[in-house]
């Protein structure tokens, strides 16, 4: 017998549980209207026999296909080389696999790729989408909502296109980033200097406002502009030591940033924390406590925020929830004290 034949039918769980196959159909694709005992019944049937719901099927009758797009606006050297991504990804991985859901994973590589991932989108394979890393310049929001899929956005969106149904997962980084360069005042350092990330996203912008509440009209040498990464961070603080030499602290925009910054400082064989304080921001442990000496930081929880966007998508997807403004949710940060500053 083949594969096919072999495996169990709606009409076999039915016969098993001794119901008609429309309840057995209702309980499976999540359907109301099935007393409590029947439910039971035929779960158990379920179970014993092995059934598992032809997905084509279930679409049909759900108009739901179990999937979820999350799109992240960078290619994939980087995401797979920034443990931010990979700590977002299992939030988001944990709340979908638990109410049975798939991820399916779009990265755009260039701008030649959004137009692949709106077709994708519009196409009906997914029923909604998490979007993450967006640039202040990125055409995905507008194709995204061409397409029509309920979205959720990771960060404080950026764009004004006249939008205002935008629901968004962030942390307070503008508020993180005035914790970590007080922390540095309260200290005693005076020539307190800013890395910042990529300045077309909005969580680099809101750092650099927040160093700039706390340090007013500092030097504007002191701030150099990055990338998030290792190797911005290194590239930042050789420029950072070119136009200011006498610098005694250092607030990175996240900590491969400030990775890239001890190197260099070690490099020039300036002392940590003695010449040069060095604050960064995210708290992903295997970098934060790998670096020498590991690294003060303002904690996010990255997992959770991925955890949140999920939840967030799928009440929107789950027609029994009550229709809801839409709205943002910015999680607190948390500075870490460790003996790089």
């Amino acid at each position: 017998m083949t594969e096919t034949a072999q495996r169990p039918t709606l009409e076999a769980v039915a016969a098993r549980a001794g119901v008609s196959r429309a309840t057995v159909s209702r309980v499976v694709n999540g359907g109301d209207g099935v007393r409590e005992p029947l439910v039971e019944r035929v779960r158990r049937a379920v179970e014993e026999l092995g059934y598992v719901p032809n997905q084509a099927a279930r679409s049909l009758v759900t108009k739901r296909h179990g999937a979820v797009a999350v799109v992240i606006a960078e290619p994939e050297t980087r995401v797979f080389a920034d443990p931010f991504f990979a700590l977002q990804l299992r939030g988001i991985s944990k709340e979908l696999t638990a109410q049975d859901n798939q991820l399916v994973l779009l990265l755009t590589e260039g701008r030649d790729d959004h137009t692949r991932v709106a077709r994708y989108l519009a196409g009906g394979h997914v029923d909604g989408a998490l979007v993450f890393s967006l640039h202040l310049d990125d055409p995905l929001p507008g194709l995204i909502r061409g397409a029509g899929l309920p979205t959720v956005f990771g960060g404080r969106p950026g764009w004004n296109d006249g939008n205002t149904g935008v629901v968004y997962v962030d942390s307070d980084n503008r508020g993180g980033a005035r914790e970590a360069v007080r922390h540095l005042v309260g200290l005693g350092r005076t020539r307190i200097a800013h890395l910042t990330g990529a300045l077309d996203q909005t969580s680099a912008a809101d750092r650099l406002d927040g160093y700039r509440d706390v340090m007013g009209d500092a030097d504007p040498r002191l701030v150099v502009e990055s990338d998030f990464t290792p190797g911005g961070g290194e590239r930042a603080m050789r420029e950072l030591l070119d136009r200011c030499p006498d610098v005694d602290a250092v607030f990175a925009a996240n900590d491969l940033t400030a990775s890239g910054a001890l190197r260099v400082l070690r490099e020039h064989g300036r002392r940590v924390p003695e010449d040069v304080a060095v604050v960064g921001f995210d708290d992903m442990l295997p970098v934060a406590e790998g670096t020498d000496p590991p690294l003060t930081t303002v904690r996010q929880d990255i997992e959770e925020m991925g955890r949140i966007m999920a939840r967030l998508l799928l009440r929107r997807l789950d027609p029994r929830t009550p229709e809801e403004p839409p709205s943002g949710v910015v999680l607190p940060t948390t500075l870490i004290r460790r003996a790089s500053a």
